[in-house]
């Protein structure tokens, strides 16, 4: 049964209001949010449909919605900035790699992001505890509650969940838009255990807090939200909006202790392994003996060696006013 669901009238819509920051002049910021930017990723499992629902659902709230013409994703920023003007947000429906792709003019603009979780994993609508639903996302958007969080930043790149090199940007390579269109979030297990079949251990020096650490690992991720590849936990206690990274590094001479901690990895418990390394901070270097590609938000974007760099607050984003307990 279908959920029916009271949309306000254009005169009874609040504002909205922001939290995680004063604005100057020492209170909330107030905004009365009318016209929006919707990005759709229409390549995505099911941007196309998701973002006419969420069109209706936003036009019959009383918003003016403008749509994305079809283009690339390194089109998407200076699409958004070219139409600021007038705007009060941005609405993308898709994926995180298509979240990826706004985040430039996100902060060029200021606009604030609503998110219309229309992807296969949707680690960034997860770790913001948004719902799945298409019409629920939408109508978080249109009661206007906002929090800021933080942005990850890449050699200059940003991401929202997290950047790696190792395992994951292997895996980012190997899934097809095609597999996940088809499998869903299967579509990573199945990748996974084709690249764990012929993955070996690299080598590579960790600098964190200006001391180096030299280490043979299959994977380092370093993490801005909760949430990612899948499903996946960074570290069970990582926050979008508490302005640290969370790094960790595989450091397994054997393969099958990485399928025995799966469960762990899900929960983000796998800091507790022996053969795990973790460590927290506001900026991280890592280097190896060859380049590297670099995966940000199921994207590769460049390649070590690399520098992360935290930038707290950067993004205001709709969110439910009450958050539903995590699972």
């Amino acid at each position: 049964m279908i959920e029916t669901r009271v949309i306000p009238t254009p005169e009874e819509l609040p504002l909205a209001t922001e939290t995680g920051g004063a604005e100057e002049g020492g209170g909330p910021a107030a905004i009365s949010v009318r016209r929006v930017l919707m990005v759709v990723n229409g390549g995505s499992r099911s941007g196309g449909e998701a973002g006419g629902i969420a069109e209706s659902r936003l036009r019959a709230a009383g918003f003016d919605v403008l749509v994305s013409p079809p283009g690339k994703p390194d089109d998407l920023p200076r699409w958004i900035e070219a139409h600021a003007d007038g705007a009060e947000a941005v609405v993308v429906a898709g994926g995180d790699g298509t979240l990826n792709a706004v985040a430039p003019a996100l902060v060029t603009t200021g606009l604030p992001l609503g998110i219309i979780p229309a992807g296969t994993a949707n680690d960034l609508a997860r770790t913001l505890c948004l719902p799945l639903d298409i019409e629920a996302a939408a109508d978080v958007i249109a009661a206007g509650h906002r929090k800021r969080i933080d942005l990850g930043s890449v050699n200059g790149h940003k991401f929202f969940n997290v950047a790696s090199v190792g395992l994951s940007t292997e895996l980012a390579r190997e899934l097809s838009s095609e597999s996940k269109r088809r499998f869903g979030r299967l579509s990573y297990a199945i990748t996974a255990a084709k690249v764990l079949s012929r993955m070996r251990p690299f080598r590579a020096v960790i600098v964190a807090s200006g001391i180096s650490v030299r280490v043979r690992t299959l994977q380092i991720a370093v993490g801005n939200g909760r949430y990612y590849g899948g499903g996946m936990t960074v570290e069970q206690t990582a926050e979008i909006d508490d302005a640290r990274f969370d790094l960790y590094s595989l450091e397994f001479g054997r393969l099958w202790k990485l399928l025995a901690m799966a469960y762990d990895f899900r929960k983000g418990r796998h800091v507790m392994w022996r053969e795990v390394r973790a460590e927290r901070g506001v900026s991280f270097e890592i280097h190896t003996r060859k380049r590297r590609p670099i995966n940000a938000d199921g994207e590769i974007v460049t390649s070590t060696p690399a520098r992360f760099e935290m930038l707290p607050k950067a993004v205001s984003v709709f969110v439910p006013k009450e958050t539903p307990p995590r699972d």
